[in-house]
């Protein structure tokens, strides 16, 4: 490996502890905020809600013809304590962001082409997009609440591309010389931050409604979304991700007709993806159908970005197929 090259895997090690103080950071900043709580009411008419911090036995009763939510009484330090480690949280993952496109930036140099050519590649560059979607989100549009689980991702992910999926720098191989390869690899990137973020919202849309069905909200979760809100931001996310994600695929047909001499060869990543498709599309089908909504529609939008990350990764370390060259 040349000068460069090193210079590069040092960035990418870097950016990788720092996302892990990342996960320090958003991890204090959830712990500080156990003792917010609200009380939740989705029925009509006089109902029962509790307030965090209190018995049921004291529970009260309250119009709600609209959801009702009460902010609980929480020490004035431990909000300033919150919002002081998620700050910290949301710098450190900044930082760790500039040195990691750093890091792809000179493999790219290194390599004197787009660094997209192996799994080590694939991985170091999709997850910038998903940390720079986290960032833009939590900066412009308040969702902080994503840091914790995309820095948890992050360090994982770099972790693994920089000790599991390593290889040299070496050139493409033949079949990776058109410029359909950089069109569909641009846009599985993208595709696959909104679909990774979409996951994320949906775990937690599961968490915030099994709280708020219980009618109390406690910890972090209060500064969470409504599960409704969550609901509806997870299916912005995935409205926005699948025509990006028919692209991707239309674009590997063309490239494999130039690379191998046939648009569709049931290849196991070809596979894979397009039962990543059917999942998502069944997802937006259902919904604009059959009204799925809430539980149902989380569900399956958390087993498409299993099913991305396990055609992104498992396939290709796994299965062989004429992928394998992403090893």
């Amino acid at each position: 490996m040349d000068a460069v090259g090193n210079y590069s895997m040092l960035a990418m090690v870097t950016a990788a502890v720092i996302y892990l103080f990342a996960v320090f950071a958003h991890a204090a900043e959830w712990a500080s905020a156990r003792h917010a709580g609200i009380r939740v009411s989705k029925a009509r008419g006089r109902v029962p809600v509790v307030v965090g911090g209190r018995g049921a036995e004291e529970a009260d009763t309250v119009e709600a013809d609209e959801p009702v939510e009460e902010v609980s009484a929480e020490p004035a330090g431990a909000r300033l304590r919150t919002d002081r480690m998620g700050r910290i949280g949301i710098a450190l993952t900044m930082v760790g962001l500039l040195v990691h496109v750093l890091a792809v930036v000179l493999r790219g140099v290194a390599a004197d082409r787009l660094p997209w050519g192996n799994m080590y590649e694939f991985t170091s560059t999709s997850l910038i997009f998903v940390v720079a979607t986290h960032l833009v989100l939590a900066t412009r549009f308040g969702m902080r609440w994503l840091g914790l689980p995309v820095a948890m991702l992050s360090t994982t992910g770099l972790g693994l591309a920089v000790t599991v999926f390593y290889v040299d720098v070496a050139p493409l191989v033949p079949s990776l010389h058109s410029v359909w390869f950089a069109f569909h690899i641009f846009a599985a990137t993208v595709a696959g931050a909104a679909f990774t973020i979409g996951g994320i919202s949906a775990i937690l849309y599961l968490l915030r409604r099994r709280a708020e069905e219980r009618g109390v909200v406690r910890g972090y979760l209060v500064n969470v979304p409504s599960a409704e809100k969550l609901d509806k931001f997870t299916y912005l996310l995935l409205a926005f991700a699948f025509p990006l994600f028919t692209f991707v695929i239309a674009a590997g047909a063309i490239w494999a007709q130039y690379a191998w001499g046939r648009y569709w060869g049931w290849d196991p990543k070809e596979t894979w993806s397009l039962v990543t498709w059917a999942i998502y599309a069944a997802y937006l089908h259902a919904r604009s159908t059959a009204g799925w909504k809430g539980r149902p529609a989380a569900i399956i939008s958390i087993v498409g970005a299993v099913s991305f990350w396990w055609n992104f990764v498992g396939i290709n370390l796994l299965v062989s197929g004429l992928h394998s060259y992403a090893k």
